[in-house]
């Protein structure tokens, strides 16, 4: 997918956040709630690179977890690569999932084992059977998620972390009219506060094949760097490109201040 539709989608869904967030906000909650939790992220800075043995846990959780709501539009099997799968593993990682094809020779659409040159599968076959298996919510395209909100990464590791059991005294003392909805969960980092989505990560929902212990931080953390991979899978070229690209200035500032000192070296 280029960089420009990964952009356009981005808008397209941070628009229908903002647009939703007016309603969200009248049915409770001020919309301020805490600061979010800045984490220490292998890509930030300049000379920030993505860790390949995080993205790949981080493609394990939504594989167990997210993908049976959320999709991946506009990435393909292929694209594992670039996190360190090998050409066999992404076969077989595809082969897991069943996309539609056809049609045959009867007219007829399949169902047939994914390959890598095909895109992500979808969960659900059209918007309006996921609205009716999630409350009437389309789940967002996670594939752009992270490009959507400011601070992308912190503001996904924060939402997965922040769930609360009973409405906290500072949500109250910011609306005493605020309730939840039935079928919705609290959520101290959602517009407000009130999420379709339940809480998803918890101790031993799942286990990674590295062996590193699932705990909801951990997964938390490696699944918004793995979406943060999904929204820029180019950060590193562009950083890259960049450096050269400040090196390439200086070096002409030097050039330019040393011709300026030698043409007018005589002036008085």
């Amino acid at each position: 997918m280029s960089s420009l539709k990964r952009i356009v989608s981005a808008a397209a869904i941070a628009g229908g956040l903002v647009a939703g967030a007016p309603a969200a906000l009248a049915a409770g909650g001020g919309g301020h709630g805490p600061e979010l939790k800045h984490q220490s992220w292998t890509f930030d800075g300049v000379f920030g690179r993505y860790d390949e043995e995080q993205l790949r846990r981080g493609w394990e959780v939504y594989e167990n977890i997210c993908k049976s709501c959320h999709p991946l539009d506009y990435m393909h099997y292929r694209n594992l690569e670039g996190i360190g799968y090998t050409t066999d593993e992404v076969k077989e990682i595809a082969a897991r999932f069943e996309v539609q094809d056809g049609p045959d020779e009867w007219g007829d659409m399949f169902m047939r084992p994914a390959t890598p040159l095909d895109p992500f599968a979808e969960p659900y076959e059209n918007d309006a059977i996921a609205m009716l298996a999630n409350g009437g919510v389309v789940p967002p395209n996670l594939s752009v998620i992270n490009r959507a909100r400011d601070h992308g990464a912190d503001y996904v590791y924060s939402l997965l972390m922040g769930y609360e059991d009973d409405v906290p005294e500072w949500a109250m003392e910011e609306d005493p009219n605020f309730s939840l909805a039935p079928g919705k969960s609290f959520n101290s980092y959602f517009p407000g506060y009130a999420i379709s989505m339940p809480q998803q990560l918890f101790e031993g929902i799942m286990e990674y094949t590295d062996g590193t212990p699932a705990t909801a931080e951990q997964m938390a953390t490696d699944v918004s760097a793995f979406l943060q991979w999904a929204s820029e899978p180019e950060l590193e070229e562009r950083k890259s490109l960049g450096r050269y690209v400040m090196l390439f200035l200086l070096v002409l500032t030097g050039v330019l201040y040393a011709y300026k000192r030698e043409v007018w070296k005589g002036a008085h």
